[in-house]
C-alpha cells in the first residue's frame, strides 16, 4: 500500500499539524486536590451540559480536522485510519481541551450511591442491585461518570496548563497519541511506529532548542500522555455527548466525521 512507500520528506507529519493552530497562553495551575476515596465514587454531572458538550463537539470537530490535515494520516488505508481514530478520539480530544482551555464544572448528583440502593432495597426485600462498572471496565447503559473518573480529567486539565504547553507541543503530543503501532489489527506496523518516533523526537528537539534550562520539560510532557492512558474513553464519551444526543456509538459518529469534510 502506498503506506509502505519511502523518501517521506523529513518534517512533513507536522507541516498541516502546525499551519492552522494558534498559539495560546494558558494560565498555571496547581496540582489537583486529593479527597477521600470513598468521596471519589460519588456520581457527578456537568453544571452546564449544553455549554460543555457543545465546546466538546467543537472541539472533536477540530480534533478530526487536524487529523484529516496529516498528510501522512492520508497515506494509509481507510482501514488504518479508522482504528486509529476509534483508539485515541478521546485522548486527542482531552488534549484538544486543554488546548482550548475548556474548564469543566461539575456538581454531584442526586443519583444514590451503591450503599443506599443496597441498603434501600433490603428495606424493600428485593435482590441488592449489581455493582457500577469501575473506571477501566466499560460502561453499559446510562451510567453518570463517578468523581474519581472526572478528578482525573480535571487533573489531566491542571497539569496541562500548569506546564504552558505550546501549540507546536500539543501538535507533537497529538501525534505521538495519533500514531499508536500497537493497535491489534494494524497492517502498516513499522510505517506507523516510525511516524510516532517521528513526533517525539520532534518534540524532544522542539524542547531542547525552546527550554534549554528545563532538562526535564521533555519527561513532563511524557507524563501528560501517561495521564492520558488512565482516563476511559467511555467516560468522555457519556460526560460530553450523551447529555445532548443520548446514547451514542461513537465508531458510527466518527466514521461520519471522518468520512465527511470538516
Amino acid at each position: 500500500c502506498r503506506c509502505c512507500a519511502e523518501g517521506r520528506r523529513h518534517g512533513s507529519i507536522l507541516y498541516s499539524i502546525l499551519r492552522s493552530q494558534e498559539e495560546r497562553a494558558v494560565p498555571a495551575a496547581g496540582p489537583a486536590p486529593r479527597g477521600c476515596p470513598c468521596g471519589s465514587r460519588r456520581r457527578v454531572a456537568l453544571r452546564s451540559p449544553q455549554v460543555a458538550c457543545k465546546a466538546a463537539s467543537a472541539v472533536l470537530v477540530k480534533t478530526l480536522r487536524f487529523v484529516q490535515n496529516v498528510p501522512c494520516f492520508q497515506e494509509l488505508p481507510l482501514e488504518e485510519q479508522l482504528l486509529l481514530v476509534r483508539s485515541c478520539w478521546a485522548p486527542l480530544l482531552l488534549l484538544g481541551l486543554a488546548q482550548e482551555r475548556v474548564h469543566l464544572e461539575t456538581v454531584e448528583s442526586a443519583e444514590p450511591s451503591m450503599l443506599q440502593r443496597i441498603l434501600t432495597a433490603r428495606q424493600h426485600g428485593e435482590r441488592p442491585p449489581a455493582p457500577a462498572p469501575t473506571a477501566g471496565r466499560p460502561h453499559h447503559g446510562p451510567h453518570l461518570p463517578s468523581a474519581g473518573e472526572i478528578q482525573a480529567i480535571k487533573g489531566f486539565l491542571a497539569k496541562c496548563w500548569s506546564l504552558d504547553i505550546s501549540t507546536k507541543e500539543y501538535a507533537y503530543l497529538k501525534g505521538t497519541v495519533l500514531f499508536n503501532p500497537d493497535l491489534p489489527g494494524l497492517q502498516c506496523t513499522q510505517y506507523i511506529e516510525g511516524l510516532q518516533r517521528e513526533a517525539q523526537q520532534a518534540l524532544n528537539e522542539h524542547v531542547r532548542l525552546i527550554h534549554r534550562g528545563d532538562e526535564a520539560r521533555f519527561a513532563k510532557l511524557n507524563v501528560v500522555l501517561s495521564l492520558l492512558r488512565s482516563i476511559n474513553a467511555n467516560v468522555v464519551a457519556e460526560l460530553f455527548f450523551r447529555p445532548i444526543i443520548g446514547a451514542v456509538n461513537m465508531d458510527d459518529m466518527l466514521l461520519e466525521m471522518l468520512c465527511a469534510k470538516l
